[in-house]
């Protein structure tokens, strides 16, 4: 077996692991990246894109920031439609100038993985039976197998601490004791089938629908390139939808405006989604910490997973410069309190949203009324366009201390 020795080992080579492996080497930090994918497969999946700024002040405090500034879509509002009218919420004048900016997490895990590889910092893809270890005690372990020239190579890291940013399925979560976790979660009785398409946006910001035929976003990834989702039933099947019936479709959902401007074309990525509320409770074991979908899973609807994960990055990074530079534990004992505030803030938003913008089956004619009088008050009090403007564009990190 070959052994490695590190500060802290991070398991996950999504934007969480990655964006967290920055800032650490930044910080002179030692960190070994442990991913059970390839590179092509991490950067294959398609997730959401819209930035609140503190995630894009962290992505610039990475050093990783460049091209966001270059190719990103500042947006300063947003329009819901429903009753066959939009209306427009006015973030950046409901927030005192905060803004928001469209760019694929896709395109943030490429920057942050671009960066990882120019300054040659080690990372293992292809990590199979990945597995840890003494996470309970000060010297915890993570083992891991590689298929070299001679068959399987067994692998093991010896660390001061393990970051878990391995995601909904991932082994560190997993391998807490159940006695140990709590595990709070709703599933939702429909899923968004998403389609990306190199076909100009259908409007210059986002359009969240709500109509008598169920929910509809409007997206984009840049001036070329749309992302669009329709709620569906969760049998659906992605490949009962043809390019042409997601069209139609999204066409009946849409007013008459939006009609007129929608560009269709060829979809270059098409697959259907089922929507939860997830957290874990709490968020570090012993010398263990989760951090991101290892912890915590939003509705999309409010645009929050990303810009969760980047938080609690945030605060992890903090936690472990603030012990290896300050030798204080302070930051590492605080840091799942202080992540799950943030984290069920943004679990009520995303679920409040979710539930206004949705039908939900068993709700019948009068939930859709319901939820057209509503949003009738949010749009017209500025009081209810404020709540949803502050956050939707996140709340700062220091809310409520």
């Amino acid at each position: 077996m070959q052994i490695q020795r590190t500060q802290v080992a991070i398991i996950g080579g999504g934007p969480a692991g990655l964006l967290l492996g920055q800032l650490l080497h930044k910080a002179g930090i030692e960190a070994i990246l442990i991913e059970r994918q390839s590179p092509d497969y991490v950067l294959s999946r398609i997730r959401a894109g819209v930035l609140e700024q503190v995630s894009m002040d962290l992505l610039d405090e990475a050093g990783v920031g460049a091209r966001m500034h270059r190719e990103g879509l500042v947006h300063g509002g947003f329009d819901m439609l429903f009753k066959g009218e939009r209306h427009r919420i006015d973030m950046q004048a409901l927030t005192g100038g905060q803004q928001v900016m469209v760019y694929g997490q896709t395109e943030v895990t490429r920057d942050l993985m671009d960066a990882r590889q120019a300054a040659g910092l080690p990372t293992i893809y292809d990590a199979a039976n990945v597995t840890v270890h003494d996470f309970d005690t000060d010297r915890p372990r993570v083992r891991y197998e590689t298929t070299g020239p001679n068959g399987t190579e067994q692998h093991e890291i010896a660390c001061d601490f393990i970051a878990g940013c391995d995601g909904f399925h991932g082994v560190c979560r997993a391998s807490v004791p159940r006695s140990a976790i709590r595990e709070y979660e709703k599933v939702y009785p429909f899923g968004w089938l998403g389609v990306l398409a190199d076909t100009p946006p259908v409007h210059h910001e986002l359009i969240y629908v709500n109509s008598p035929r169920g929910f509809a976003l409007c997206s984009q990834r840049s001036h070329t390139r749309s992302r669009y989702y329709l709620q569906v039933p969760l049998t659906d099947k992605v490949e009962n939808w043809s390019d042409e019936a997601f069209w139609d479709e999204l066409r009946l959902r849409l007013d008459p405006a939006a009609r007129a401007q929608l560009v269709t074309g060829p979809s270059i990525e098409k697959s259907i989604a089922p929507l939860r509320s997830f957290v874990t409770e709490p968020m570090r074991f012993g010398r263990m910490f989760l951090a991101g979908d290892a912890a915590h899973i939003v509705p999309p609807t409010g645009a929050k997973g990303l810009n969760l994960a980047a938080s609690d990055v945030k605060y992890l990074s903090g936690a472990f410069i603030e012990f290896y530079r300050d030798k204080t534990a302070a930051g590492i004992d605080a840091y799942s309190e202080r992540c799950l505030r943030r984290v069920w803030r943004a679990e009520r938003f995303s679920w409040w949203f979710t539930s206004l913008m949705h039908r939900f089956p068993d709700n019948g004619e009068i939930g859709q009324k319901l939820q057209e009088a509503e949003l009738d008050y949010i749009v017209h009090s500025e009081a209810g366009s404020r709540s949803v403007a502050e956050n939707y564009v996140g709340l700062p990190l220091n809310f409520g201390e």
